[in-house]
């Protein structure tokens, strides 16, 4: 496998994390058995224990990151807009002098 981590579906991770609570069986040994790296299970259990509620105080949940990444990048590329636009003002008010 190359070095770039492999993306599961949502349902994967749930089916994962139900296993690790329901069989009783440690976090490595669910892992290894359906072929994850143990520390990406134990996020994905450590997640849904925040999601459920059960997490510490001001972690944030999924629905909630989700948010915080969309209004991260719509601030990124509002700021890219509003460069632009500087850069027009000034070019266009150099050659309103001209």
């Amino acid at each position: 496998m190359s070095n770039r981590s492999r993306r599961y579906s949502e349902e994967f991770k749930r089916d994962a994390v139900a296993l690790v609570r329901s069989s009783g069986k440690t976090v490595t040994e669910v892992a290894r058995e359906i072929g994850v790296s143990a520390e990406g299970l134990r996020n994905w259990v450590k997640q849904d224990q925040v999601d459920r509620g059960q997490g510490a105080q001001g972690e944030l949940m999924t629905a909630e990151r989700e948010e915080l990444r969309r209004l991260r990048r719509q601030t990124r590329e509002q700021a890219e807009t509003i460069e632009v636009l500087r850069k027009a003002a000034v070019f266009f008010a150099k050659e309103s002098d001209r």
